[in-house]
């Protein structure tokens, strides 16, 4: 075995750990207003939001959300293209792993496109060629997406609430709750379809990418054994997700009830799907759940939203671009004189 093959094998290995931690991390997306509403239990919740992410996974080709096809055919071949993959997917996944540990919820599109923005720009350093188009890539793939995401999420939710509460304004609390309930398990349901759309599309692009750079397939090329990896190691994370997340989605940040939980993933599923269907853009499936779920918590009449702890947690989704892109170029820094 060459000493390309071997280093595709590891390229390949560390994007299907990156995929299963970010199913790992996104699971408390979809399930954790739910569960906190107790419109699913945690097991059947965790269950559902599993298989919709697999069914959205290999879906996902067909709705062709920007992230990597339209730069895939610019990462260096050979050994220099597979190491910058290489430090963009260790340092991201280093991020995720931190901000998991401390129950912050940040986005996993963001870190990898700006792991990859930074390895590329230490690529060019060294004076090899890197991801051309890589600042269009980290202005429409994290910057724009990073103010447009959760301000257009939390003034939908927070809007919503209005007409919403109006129009059950002579029910009983309890056929609110009740009905609230079951809609908010199909939102549940719906978010994680979209959390697979959305990052199986580019889980499915990054294995593609790599065989691509390694010589071991052909540019442009959509392969069903590629995807399918991807969403098996996509949902499996899921499967058995953390609720470190899920404790600060829920707990720590906002109060809410059924039916402001209902709006929120509603809002959240539907800019998921219009995201990928109508404007392929890479939207954050955690940036459009928590800011959906402060903005429906905190159209109350009573102080329901935690302010510092949203504050925290929007202080790392800055950090995130800063943190992968440095991290990754300091990583591409010092494997080069191993792999380079």
């Amino acid at each position: 075995m060459t000493a390309l093959s071997l280093m595709m094998y590891l390229v390949l290995a560390c994007t299907c750990g990156f995929a299963f931690l970010n199913g790992f991390r996104d699971a408390s997306n979809s399930v954790a207003a739910a569960v906190r509403t107790r419109a699913l239990t945690p097991t059947y919740a965790v269950l559902v939001a599993s298989f919709f992410t697999f069914v959205g996974t290999m879906l996902s080709t067909s709705f062709g959300v920007y992230l990597i096809s339209a730069v895939e055919l610019n990462v260096p071949d050979g050994t220099p293209g597979l190491t910058l993959l290489l430090a963009a997917l260790l340092a991201a996944g280093a991020w995720g792993i931190l901000c998991w540990w401390r129950g912050l919820p940040i986005s996993s599109t963001h870190a990898l496109i700006s792991a990859l923005a930074g390895a590329s720009g230490a690529s060019a350093f060294l004076g090899d060629d890197g991801v051309h188009d890589s600042l269009r890539m980290l202005f429409g793939g994290v910057l724009l997406p990073l103010v447009f995401t959760p301000l257009v999420a939390f003034a939908f939710s927070y809007l919503l609430v209005v007409p919403a509460t109006w129009l059950v304004r002579h029910s009983s609390a309890a056929d609110v709750n009740g009905v609230s309930r079951a809609g908010q398990a199909v939102a549940a349901c719906a978010v994680a379809l979209g959390h697979g759309i959305q990052d199986g599309q580019r889980t499915g692009a990054m294995l593609t990418l790599t065989l691509v750079t390694a010589h071991a397939a052909q540019p442009g090329s959509i392969m069903l054994g590629t995807q399918l990896l991807g969403a098996t190691f996509l949902s499996a994370g899921v499967l058995f997700g953390g609720w470190r997340i899920a404790h600060t989605i829920a707990y720590r940040l906002v109060s809410l009830d059924p039916l402001r939980g209902m709006i929120a993933q509603s809002v959240s599923a539907t800019m998921l799907f219009l995201g990928a269907m109508v404007f392929h853009l890479p939207l954050s499936t955690t940036q459009a759940v928590t800011s959906s779920i402060v903005g429906a918590g905190a159209n109350q009449r009573f102080e329901s939203v935690i302010w510092r702890n949203v504050n925290r947690v929007l202080r790392h989704w800055v950090a995130t671009p800063v943190v992968c892109a440095l991290l990754a170029g300091v990583l591409l820094l010092a494997m080069h004189p191993l792999l380079g």
